[in-house]
């Protein structure tokens, strides 16, 4: 493997693919359905050429190269991370054993299974985003989009060269699968519920980015860990790529932040809508829901197959390394918050082997915290007293110890009918969406931009706002 990536085969890789002939047939033969399934299930708007970056190199510095690409025509390939030939296994009870570079046969079927739904909620982003190009708010944002969907689609092809490579027959059949099940379908949906969810406005592109895309980072990061070598580097190559996206999420939430505070200084009132605003209350509706939806990613709070995983070496916790414990867990317990009979919480103590989901959950809840600070800024700067937040990781979940229980921003555990009675303060209803809806309107006018939403700060790879990011059909 080399830090510069081979364009000359008909699939570009850094993996010495040519070498083998039998998996280059095989990845070959997979490469057309993947075209077509981009063809039906990939963006809807067509275009000539869009300001894409490719990576040409896996190194540290100058590892991608922007140009206008025909979309279709995106060199999607197989990207690893260096390999560090003394690597070795950083927890659990392989613990400072050499890295595997096969699969061990006891753990064949949970390294694909992890494989497999990290592989399924790569197509299942773009399916979501389908329709979102003939709505974009400018060029800006719409080349931005592409980067997105072009970067989720190679993701797909990173998970389908591991099945490929290392799990046979049975491997090259999900892989199959992965093209075979859509968002949202009523027949085979995706594996994961946020991941069926419509995304029908550039308001929730930009929440879906932030919250859902962070969610990917931080599951990512703990496969990044594994004691399976190929896949740390397949995700932590994906990492470098997953930042993008989260940056189009945290600067475009921003940017609708910026442009609501600016509409509610100049007209005086917090009743922006019809100015072409929107208004904050919806915004905060927004971040309750997609930030909800994205906790459920996280599974239960307590998992034996998280705890299985973390103690075979396939799956680790948030930068392992830096851990200062003993890396195996075996002695150590955390307190999970819980609601009780009586409408209460209460605290029970668990093993933290058991709780690994949660101990990934409270890194993701912390880092998510960053954007509400962000963009309470906003509001002090503009001189507003609205402030943002977070609501209770108990509010409006269907996975894990709140599921089932009705549980309020603010973390008060209330009845069904008090539930029902005032949900439309806290989650998006079908007014608020009918009119984020309407706002979405095309702008695709060099250096214009909607209404809703104020301009980039900076463009991309030096480029200004006003360049025509995208050449349309």
């Amino acid at each position: 493997m080399t830090t510069s990536i081979n364009y000359e085969d008909k699939i570009p890789n850094n993996v010495d693919l040519s070498s083998d002939r039998r998996l280059q047939r095989a990845l070959e033969g997979w490469q057309p359905k993947f075209m077509n399934w981009w063809g039906e299930m990939g963006p809807t708007l067509e275009t000539q050429g869009v300001y894409l970056r490719t990576a040409i190199s896996v190194g540290r510095d100058g590892w991608a190269h922007f140009d206008h690409v025909h979309v279709p025509d995106y060199r999607w390939g197989i990207f690893l991370a260096e390999r560090d030939p003394g690597r070795t296994i950083a927890f659990g009870e392989h613990m400072g054993e050499p890295a595997w570079q096969q699969v061990p046969g006891e753990y064949r079927a949970d390294l694909q299974r992890l494989i497999v739904i990290q592989g399924d909620t790569e197509p299942a982003s773009v399916e979501q985003q389908k329709l979102l190009g003939l709505t974009a708010p400018s060029l800006y944002d719409l080349r931005n989009l592409f980067q997105v969907n072009v970067e989720e689609g190679r993701h797909l092809w990173a998970m389908v060269y591991l099945l490929h490579a290392y799990f046979g027959k049975e491997g090259r059949e999900e892989a199959e699968g992965l093209l075979l099940r859509n968002s949202g379908s009523p027949d085979s949906p995706r594996i994961l519920g946020a991941f069926n969810e419509e995304t029908a406005d550039w308001l929730a592109f930009f929440m879906f980015t932030y919250f859902t895309d962070r969610d990917g980072k931080y599951q990512l990061g703990t496969l990044k860990e594994s004691a399976f070598d190929p896949l740390s580097r397949t995700c932590e190559f994906m990492l470098k790529e997953e930042a993008h996206h989260m940056f189009v999420g945290t600067t475009g939430v921003d940017r609708v932040v910026e442009r609501s505070a600016a509409l509610i200084r100049e007209h005086d009132t917090l009743d922006i809508a019809p100015r072409g605003g929107i208004p904050l209350d919806i915004i905060q509706k927004y971040i309750n829901f997609h930030y909800t939806v994205s906790l459920d990613l996280f599974g239960s709070e307590t998992s034996t197959n998280a705890a299985n995983y973390f103690t075979a070496g396939l799956k680790g916790r948030w930068q392992e390394t830096r851990r200062k414990d003993d890396h195996r867990l075996t002695d150590d317990g955390v307190f999970l918050e819980k609601p009780a009979e009586n409408g209460t919480w209460t605290s029970e103590e668990l093993p933290a082997l058991l709780a690994l989901n949660l101990d990934l959950r409270g890194e993701y809840i912390a880092d998510c915290e960053t954007g509400i600070k962000r963009w309470n800024r906003i509001m002090e700067s503009a001189e507003l007293n609205h402030r943002f937040a977070l609501p209770h990781p108990g509010f409006n979940r269907s996975v894990g110890v709140s599921s089932g229980h009705h549980v309020t921003p603010d973390g008060t555990i209330v009845d069904e009918a008090t539930w029902q009675a005032a949900k439309h303060k806290w989650l998006p209803t079908s007014e608020d969406l009918a009119f984020v809806r309407s706002l979405m309107r095309p702008v695709y006018e060099r250096g214009k931009i909607a209404s809703w939403v104020a301009p980039p700060r900076n463009g991309i790879n030096g480029k200004p706002f006003d360049y025509e990011y995208v050449h349309l059909a």
